[in-house]
């Protein structure tokens, strides 16, 4: 907790009381509360007990350690790219994905008085997103671990001349003064979160349309991916998503993240796979959850 500036911390420990009555209801997260992760919490499930943690991998082992049932992470944003390494921390984890979520993001300059001011905190993510705002103004980009903590590091300096770039929320819980709304780059700015247990969904159980999320490397020879993808195309399974990603210092193969629309249990699907597997040294499997929103 100690990592939190000291606006933050009895609100942290409010919240880890409350989740250490009920563990199964609690969704860990990452970041100070106010922050996106705390709303998407919210959002996806009203009724949890939302716990920050100050880390994404601090959120994970919340999860694995029993002291949450499940957690929230930010994994790609429509106008900023990739959020958190989910490619690495997933597997590491050893957590499946059981849902996902979309969540508009909103974001505020707000500070101590209504500047002008020389910079902003924030997390890089949301530094990024609202980049054109900060540039136009001349106010630079100060980089930190979240965005409603940059709210309350703000808070802890008593600085006048320095803002953050947070949620609403963020202002009204560490006693901000919001100078001006709306400030991200782009109006239909999205973020995407999933929603990590530790024990996966069955893919038989779920109704209505469905995602899958996989790791796999092919065999490291030519056309390896061209083939490896085949099976989708040949068997009509849509792929949403598809990033590589660098394992180790060799450099010599590639390890890819999928997502694709439907669930094992489909013919369609089992069959992709089947000739997926063929082509690769291993493919593992991160979970088959409730689509969020309809892709398309």
């Amino acid at each position: 907790m100690d990592s939190y500036p000291q606006p933050a911390r009895a609100l942290v420990a409010q919240m880890e009381a409350a989740a250490a009555s009920d563990p199964a209801r609690v969704l860990a997260l990452q970041g100070a509360p106010g922050c996106n992760g705390h709303r998407a919490a919210l959002e996806y499930d009203p009724n949890c007990l939302p716990l920050p943690c100050f880390a994404f991998e601090d959120a994970l082992d919340a999860v694995k350690d029993g002291r949450a049932g499940r957690a929230i992470i930010p994994i790609e944003n429509s106008q900023n790219g990739r959020v958190a390494d989910i490619h690495f921390l997933l597997p590491e984890s050893g957590l499946t994905i059981v849902g996902e979520h979309f969540m508009a993001i909103r974001h505020a300059l707000m500070g101590l008085g209504k500047g002008p001011f020389t910079g902003a905190y924030s997390h890089s993510q949301a530094l990024g997103q609202s980049r054109h705002f900060l540039r136009k103004r001349g106010i630079v980009p100060l980089s930190y671990p979240d965005t409603a903590g940059a709210a309350a590091y703000v808070q802890e300096q008593g600085d006048t001349t320095v803002a953050a770039i947070a949620p609403a929320l963020a202002a009204e819980l560490y006693g901000l003064e919001i100078v001006e709304d709306r400030v991200e780059d782009a109006a239909d700015n999205m973020t995407r979160f999933v929603v990590l247990a530790r024990e996966a969904l069955d893919p038989a159980s779920l109704a209505g349309p469905t995602m899958t999320t996989f790791i796999f490397e092919v065999h490291n020879e030519p056309a390896s991916l061209y083939k490896a993808l085949g099976g989708f195309a040949t068997n009509g399974v849509n792929m949403t998503k598809l990033e590589s990603y660098q394992v180790g210092a060799s450099f010599a193969m590639t390890t890819f993240y999928a997502d694709i629309e439907g669930a094992p249990g489909d013919p369609r699907i089992d069959r992709a796979l089947q000739e997926l597997a063929f082509h690769c040294k291993y493919v593992r499997m991160l979970g088959s959850y409730p689509q969020g929103r309809a892709r398309g």
